[in-house]
């Protein structure tokens, strides 16, 4: 996950040393220094810097780590569905393959997310006078996802996706609000410069993506990251839509939690204001029993 995450940004040679270990990690794991590098068509001083690049000491560190992954990997599931679907899958299949990557979304994502991080954003938001939040695209629906969430419990929160709304909303932001960017790759621009803004005038910036060198990160104080590996169908923003939502939801528990009277209070009074517009009907067709002493 981790290297997925990394592979935009490392050097070109040292991503083909990536591919090669993204493509059978556990055969790399058994591999010397001089087989990766011929492999990856470079030299082992690049399959060094590649190890350092990634977060581990050098080669025999990268071997022990894939090692590790892949058992962990084989005792989670014995499937492997892929992310590729191809025209002669049927719809079987295709759910198949869906539903294993958004399963694996779900679960990479939390494996990967820095508790320490997490508890600092949501000891910020919890205290902010104001929390704003962009994305466009698939990313605004994560975005106004958050926002519903928070304002049923009382916190104030608005979720932004038009440009120029985004842009002119971070100016008047001010120290002690919050400034949340959405955006899986990292580098969508309209994102990336409402949080910079955001970030100017002193707003606290946190950004929720896959890429943890993407440009986002250079404009957050706090950067959460996804785990998502998308299946063929890229544009349809699925399994990064359920990675970042996973994201969301422990941010909002969390929140919620530092204010849990009130949050609970604020939970009963949302639910009610609504009940009045639901059919008297259960879950299971039959109509609900009418109340009465009231």
């Amino acid at each position: 996950m981790r290297i997925r995450s990394l592979l935009p940004g490392l050097a070109r040679a040292e991503q083909r040393v990536a591919k090669v270990v993204l493509e059978d990690p556990a055969h790399v794991a058994r591999r010397s220094i001089t087989e990766v590098a011929l492999a990856a068509n470079t030299s082992e001083t690049t399959v060094t810097r590649f190890c350092k690049a990634v977060g581990v000491g050098g080669y025999p560190q990268l071997r022990i780590a894939l090692a590790a992954d892949t058992a962990r990997t084989e005792a989670r599931t014995t499937r492997n569905l892929g992310g590729e679907i191809g025209p002669e899958d049927d719809l079987a299949a295709v759910i198949g393959k869906v539903s294993f990557a958004d399963a694996r979304a779900v679960e990479e994502t939390a494996d990967q997310l820095d508790i320490a991080t997490l508890e600092r954003v949501i000891a910020a938001v919890a205290s902010a006078g104001r929390v704003d939040v962009y994305g466009v695209g698939a990313s605004a629906f994560v975005a106004a996802d958050l926002q519903q969430k928070l304002h049923r419990i009382g916190r104030v929160c608005f979720a932004w996706s038009d440009t120029h709304i985004m842009l002119t909303s971070a100016a008047v932001l001010s120290p002690g609000d919050v400034a949340i960017g959405v955006s899986h790759t990292g580098a969508t621009t309209d994102t990336v410069e409402a949080l910079r803004v955001a970030r100017e005038h002193g707003a606290s910036t946190i950004a929720v993506t896959n890429f943890p060198r993407s440009p986002i990160t250079e404009v957050a104080d706090h950067v959460l990251t996804t785990a998502a590996r998308e299946t063929t169908f890229r544009s349809g923003a699925t399994a990064s839509r359920i990675a970042q939502l996973t994201v969301i939801d422990c941010l909002f528990i969390g929140v919620a939690q530092r204010h849990m009277d009130a949050s609970v209070n604020a939970l009963d009074a949302t639910r009610d204001a609504v009940g009045s517009h639901r059919l008297g009907v259960r879950p299971d067709g039959r109509r609900r029993p009418r109340e009465t002493g009231k």
